[in-house]
Parts: structure tokens; sequence; C-alpha cells
């Protein structure tokens, strides 16, 4: 029994169970073999292996030493959590009080207090084991007599004095780098000198950098990489030519947005004497220029993917790559990976083949444009664009049979004047047109994995893009909430992605959709790069990589390489397994930190925006509740902003955690996380990045 429990708990490291339930999911009978598992649960208790809370038991992960090491992220609010370096333990909560002189993303040392019932872990910092940053952007100001930095971070919750003397040229209001930190109490502020001077705070260029630095993300290329860059011959040589299959004559085409600048992918299509149709999926040859250890593959690789912050484009390639040489545009020879396949008008996939080819696309088409010849049925290439999306719409219904999910996710765009401001924010819209390019651009990535990946036994050493299940708690806790709006979602099903496309449908076009979309997005796991192939449960697919997009992202350029690689022959690989590995690592944490970045960047325009609409009104969403106040997003340009809950006026409202909704004690009046209210702006705090809203008098 003790065996049985002790397996048990390590398998579940992060639940509390109840005797009864461990009983069950043990199989253990009523009777004589229960009171034995209750004692030995006791037995164990009392040796520290487990905790207890209540009459629930827990694996213990708590050290004897009562010391942790792990990562802070300190909240707006000044508080912050310590995550843990061991996978098997919580969060620890940190108090204000007792962050003592680090910054939210340094590696800290924490001792934990004595738990209290009920209560998260909690603990005090007691070292900053690594900084995060040696460096912070802010805007200098000026108080009385001293200069100090005002983080761009939120989450920096210490203004940062400079000694008139270490001001290096910067001039109050000027955007900058701060750096040299000297912080010894954390009754004092920390100290740092201006290490440069990005520009006039508010900017285009300025907020650009800052950005860029906050996340640290490289922003100019070395000198070094553009001259490598400049010394690139323009002309493809014809012995190369010769080397590769001939698409110079095919109607080859691209679809793409009507501000892209960097072509990746292009399209061509034909009826073969069988009746199947032949897909040239052609994707830009980055890795004939690309070669592995010069100084453009390193500065990519540091890189690992393009960000595209709102109005400004942080590339991975120098412009004479990324828009020149590599771009697919019209009427110029480029050098291309492609997967041509042979499908059936019903889609199945009959053959493939994976060649190094050259192509001239014949036509750039906007989504705009290529969504109008599907509408109208004429144009360029009207053929060949109808063709193709009625295969799409093939191959889509096809996922979805085999597994697919497809969230809502929709996309901010910015309309921005001369200066950079914004003008206006709306959604973007997809249609077919786009959907038509997704479709073919997934096949040509799951094609491309299942050949080198399968069969098993003869798989070679690769990069895939991998999503791993959900998280159970997670989707228990999902479903309850969907079941608290009134909708159905069976966390025990079978098949989960089943149930997740039938809420997916049930709330389509309704106000909660936005809401349920981004946790349900939220109770999933991550997608990675990952050398071990667990397939991506997102899309339903057993093998799966990214191959498509290698002007922006190192991941496609890695595949790339490898799989030519292995096309040679000998198919020898030439990085060892432990660097694949480290390479997948590096480029998961890149893309995380570009997300965040155009996430903040967003954020920023947003908030730039809606200072000149102080007092107005909007219809909004309840995306969050907490004890102090309700969480909105603005339906129309999805701006997150707080009511406080100082500010509900007419009855003093109490938060019940299990309702998701804050309750008036006396009206009995609800606001509950996904319900549609109406808001009023009334305050914008640019330092914060805060907006403030009120419900309006009716």
């Amino acid at each position: 029994m003790k065996k049985k429990l002790i397996s048990f708990f390590k398998q579940n490291p992060n639940r509390l169970f109840k005797s009864k339930e461990i009983a069950k999911r043990l199989k253990v009978a009523d009777g004589h073999d229960y009171e034995a598992l209750k004692a030995t649960l006791h037995k164990l208790y009392e040796e520290d292996f487990l905790s207890k809370s209540g009459k629930r038991y827990k694996l213990n992960t708590i050290p004897k030493d009562n010391k942790i090491t792990g990562k802070l992220e300190i909240n707006q609010g000044g508080f912050g959590f310590v995550i843990p370096e061991r996978k098997d333990m919580g969060d620890i909560f940190i108090a204000a009080r007792n962050l003592k002189t680090a910054f939210s993303g340094d590696k800290v040392e924490v001792i934990l207090f004595a738990k209290q019932k009920g209560k998260n872990l909690e603990g005090q910092i007691t070292k900053v084991l690594k900084r995060k940053r040696e460096e912070i952007v802010g805007t200098l100001r000026k108080s009385n007599s001293f200069y100090f930095v005002k983080p761009d971070e939120p989450e920096i919750h210490r203004d940062i004095y400079v000694d008139e003397s270490k001001l290096n040229g910067a001039k109050k209001g000027d955007k900058v780098i701060v750096g040299n930190f000297i912080w010894d109490t954390s009754m004092l502020n920390p100290e740092g000198e201006i290490v440069e001077v990005i520009g006039e705070s508010g900017s285009k260029e300025a907020e650009a950098q800052s950005i860029a630095r906050e996340f640290g993300l490289p922003y100019k290329f070395p000198e070094n990489v553009i001259a490598e860059a400049e010394e690139i011959e323009s002309e493809i040589p014809d012995e190369e030519i010769k080397n590769r299959i001939d698409f110079r004559d095919k109607n080859v085409f691209t679809i793409d947005p009507e501000d892209a600048k960097d072509f990746d992918d292009a399209l061509s299509v034909e009826e073969l004497e069988n009746g199947n149709l032949q897909v040239g999926i052609h994707i830009a040859d980055v890795s004939y220029y690309v070669k592995k250890g010069s100084y453009l593959d390193k500065q990519a690789l540091r890189r690992g993917n393009s960000v595209y912050l709102v109005g400004h484009v942080i590339p991975m390639l120098p412009e004479k790559l990324s828009n020149n040489l590599c771009s697919l545009v019209p009427y110029k020879d480029r050098l291309t990976y492609s997967v041509i396949t042979e499908l059936t008008p019903r889609g199945k996939l009959v053959k493939h083949d994976i060649r190094k080819t050259i192509i001239n696309s014949k036509r750039r088409f906007t989504y705009t444009e290529a969504q109008q010849i599907i509408e109208n049925e004429k144009g360029d290439l009207v053929k060949e664009i109808i063709t193709l999306n009625n295969l799409a719409r093939i191959l889509r219904r096809k996922r979805f049979r085999e597994g697919g999910i497809e969230f809502f996710t929709p996309e901010i765009k910015f309309r921005l004047d001369s200066n950079g401001k914004p003008v206006e924010i709306y959604t973007k819209e997809i249609k077919e047109s786009n959907m038509l390019i997704e479709e073919f651009m997934l096949l040509a990535n799951r094609i491309v994995a299942k050949h080198i990946g399968f069969p098993v036994k003869t798989a070679k050493p690769f990069i895939y893009r991998v999503h791993d299940l959900p998280d159970t708690e997670k989707i228990y806790e999902f479903a309850r909430f969907v079941k608290s709006l009134g909708f159905s979602f069976d966390p025990n099903a079978a098949s989960k992605t089943q149930q997740f496309m039938k809420l997916i449908e049930q709330v389509k076009g309704k106000e909660e959709e936005i809401l349920v979309n981004e946790l349900a997005i939220r109770s999933m796991a991550k997608a990675v790069y990952s050398k071990n192939n667990i397939g991506h449960y997102g899309l339903g697919f057993d093998y799966y990589t990214h191959f498509t997009s290698p002007i922006r992202r190192y991941a496609d350029l890695m595949v790339h390489v490898l799989l030519f690689d292995y096309s040679k022959p000998g198919n020898k690989m030439n990085y060892p397994l432990s660097v694949l590995d480290e390479i997948a690592e590096h480029i998961s944490q890149c893309e995380r930190d570009a997300i965040e970045a155009e996430r903040l960047s967003i954020k920023l325009k947003q908030i730039e925006y809606l200072k000149d609409h102080i007092g107005e009104e909007f219809h909004a969403v309840i995306s969050g509740i907490t004890h102090f106040g309700i969480f909105v997003k603005i339906i129309d340009n999805l701006a997150e902003g707080l009511i406080r809950l100082r500010d509900l006026e007419g009855d003093f409202y109490i938060y019940d955690e299990k309702k998701y909704a804050l309750i008036g004690k006396v009206s009995k009046k609800q606001f509950r996380l996904g319900d549609k209210i109406s808001v009023k702006l009334v305050r914008v705090d640019t330092d914060k990045s805060e907006l403030d809203f009120i419900i309006p008098e009716e």
C-alpha cells in the first residue's frame, strides 16, 4: 500500500486528494483495505512525505531547510510570486515588504514561512542570485533637486535615482537606458547611471528601441553582419539553376497582407493527366544565402525570429535578404525549397516530393484582391485561385474531422499617421483568402515533419513544432467557468478536441466568444520547438514542424538545413543532439519574448489612442474579476482596463470566487466574468500603462 501511494502522489505532485478519491483511483475496496489506506496516508503525513490541507493530502514539496530558488514575477499591485525551479511546487507568494532588493525577472532565493491552513505558500526573498537585466529602459524625470528614471515596465516597482554627475548628457523627458545599479538596502531606491540616451520620449524610434531593450531583443545589426549580407551576389549562378527543378514558366503567385514586405511563400497548381492536381508550395530558400556558422547565421539564431511591433519590424535578417534576395517578389528569379504534392480533387495526398527549385512569381496578390477573385470568380489567375480555394476548404474540413481545433483569436490592427500616432484601431477580418494560404502552409509543414519523422524506427534528429496535452486541472477549471456561463464542456470526455469544437460552435457570434476562446487557449499547453516529437494537440497532427517562414523564423531555416543535409548521399546531420536541444529551447524562448514585446507594443498604442477619448463610453465585456475590481475589455479595440471596486457605487460588492462574480450585498446584483456592460473611460495613466473605467449612470 505504501509503495502504491508513493507512486500515486509522485505521478500527481500538484493536486490535493481526499482519501475516498485516492481509494477510487487505486481501486481500493471499502473495509479493511480502505482502513489500511487511511492509516498509510497518516503515516506518510507524519514522515513528511505528504502535506495536509483539511482532509486532503498532497505531495510535500517543501525542502527541510525551507529554502527555494526560482524566478520572481512582480505584479503591478507591487506584490510578487516566485516560480520555483522545481516543477513539483506551486508558486510562492511574496508580499511587497518581503521583495527586498529584487527586480521582476530576477533569479532569487526564498525562505518559506510556516504554511497557514487554506493559504498558498508564502515567503521572503533572502538573496538575489542573478539579475534578469543589467540595464533598464525608462523616462528621465526630475523632482526638486534630484533626477530619477521611471521604468517603462510597470512590474519594475522602484524608480531609479540618478546623480546629476551621471546623466551623461540626458535631459528631462528623454527615453534612456539606466545601468550600473547600486542597491544595498530595500529601504532605499536603487541608484544607477545613464548608459545611453535613446531619444525623445514618445517618438516612434524611441518607443521601438525601448521595447526592444526591455525584452533583450537585438535592435541593430552588427557591422560584420551587414557587411556579410552586402557581399552576397544578387545574380544566381547558372550551375545552381541546373541543380534545381525549374518552375519559372509556371503560374506561381503569392498572397500576402497589404503591408507585407517579405514574401516567404508562393503557390502553384496545375491539373495532371490523371485528373489529380499538382500543388507546389514554394518557400524562400534562405539557407542558400545564410550559411551555417556565418555571421548572418549566428545573428539569426541569436534573434530567433522577426518581431512585429506596431508600425515597426525588428527583422531576423538584414533588409538585403529579408526584403530583397530571399523575398519572392514578382517578376524576379528566386531560389526556393518546394513541397510538390499530388492531391486528388477530394484532397487525398497521393505523393509528394521535397526539392530545391527556382521560381519567377507571376503575380503578387493581397488578401483583399484574392478574396475578390474568390467571391466574384473573375480576375488574374482566377482558375488557379478558385481551384486552390476549393482544395483548401476540403483540407480544412478533413483537419477538423480528424481532431484539429479552430480557436477565434481576433487580431488588432492600427492605422497610424506620419508620426506613428494611432488614428484608428480595428480588428483584422479573417476571410477565405487567409485560410487558403494557411491550409497549404499547414500541409507543407506536416509533410516535411512526417518525411523525416516517420517511421519512428528510422526517424532522424530534427526540430519539431509540438503542442502537449492540456493540463487536467486547468481543463477542469475551464469547464467550471464555461458551465457558469450556461455552456457545456465535459472535461471527462474521451475526446477533448471534440468538446472544444462543440463549445466554439456554441459561443460563435455571442458576446462571450472572445473571452471563452481566450480562456480556452490559456487552458492549453504552449506550443514549443523540440527535438522530441510528441505531436501537435491543437492541430490534431502526429507530425508537425515549421518549414514555411524561413525569412522570419530561425526554426524554419534550421528545418531547411536539416532537410537538405538528409537529402545528400550519406544522410549525415551536422548538429549534435545536445545542440539541437539547446537551439529548440532558445528559439522557443525567443518566440515567447517576441509575443510579449508585440503585446506590449499593441497595449501602448491602444493607450496612446485612448488618451484622446477620456469621458467617452464603450461597449465592453468583463474579462476578469478580482477582490479589488473588474477587468473589462472594450469590444471594438480589445483594450483592457479596470473598474476599481471603490468606483462601484450603490452597494457593497463581495468577490465570489466560485461564481466568478462580484455580488452586491444588498441588491444581489452580479457582475460576472463574460458579462457585456457599458463603461466610461475616466483615466489614462501612460506611466503605469493603465486604463480606469467606471459604469456610467443610467
